[in-house]
């Protein structure tokens, strides 16, 4: 299948809310298919295939650089996989957690915290049993953090970066954090990456990211909806 033209990226909020609209009620087959991108059959070695596709249909630009996806407008895109009773059906991969950390990054200057400063979120119908083509888009929303959100997060944030700084990171656990965790992200426990142990030395544990909980996410898909 040809891959199509690719769109340019939104010149404003207006633009971007705007091409959202002409997706909501489409299903994942038919913009793939608009768009000149073979769907695969199902996920397991597709990962990331639904947020590629959505940020070529809406024009995200960052693709792998250090930036929200639509870097002109400051917005970063994150889809919200729904079961079949409507609820978030997985937490929601933010960044990546560096696990060399001298305790000298604050919150402000945090990527978690720049990721998640305004977030476009697009609800997918991800029931298993829906074949993947045939999964609808929802209505998407733009949202950024409450004061009482944001303290809530900043507080996860510190606490959990706290464990990295002393050396930790090994075992943190993802019941740690009331809206943010730190869960493996490898795709399998073979990979590995470098960290500091709690005595100084390099040691090799599984790469982590951070991740929202879907108790939080679930809350704001109940805020959007009321």
């Amino acid at each position: 299948m040809e891959q199509k033209q690719l769109i340019l990226p939104p010149q404003s909020q207006q633009q971007l809310m705007s091409r959202c609209q002409q997706l909501v009620g489409r299903t994942l087959g038919s913009v793939a298919a608009e768009l000149g991108i073979a769907t695969p059959e199902n996920l397991l070695r597709h990962k990331g295939w639904v947020g590629s596709l959505l940020e070529k249909a809406l024009g995200a630009n960052a693709g792998n650089l250090a930036q929200p996806d639509f870097i002109d407008l400051g917005i970063e895109m994150k889809t919200l996989p729904l079961n079949e009773q409507g609820n978030p059906k997985e937490s929601t991969y933010v960044c990546t957690v560096s696990l060399q950390q001298s305790g000298e990054l604050t919150w402000q200057q945090s990527w978690v915290r720049r990721k998640l400063s305004h977030v476009l979120w697009v609800p997918i119908e991800a029931d298993n049993t829906i074949p993947l083509a045939e999964r609808y888009i929802g209505q998407p929303w733009l949202w950024q953090p409450s004061d009482e959100q944001e303290a809530i997060l900043e507080r996860d944030w510190n606490e959990l970066m706290d464990r990295i700084v002393l050396g930790s990171q090994a075992d943190i656990s993802a019941k740690e954090g009331e809206y943010l965790q730190i869960r493996p992200k490898a795709a399998n426990s073979r990979v590995v990456a470098t960290g500091i142990s709690a005595s100084g030395e390099t040691e090799y544990i599984n790469p982590k990211g951070f991740y929202l909980r879907t108790i939080f996410t679930k809350q704001l898909l109940k805020q959007q909806s009321d």
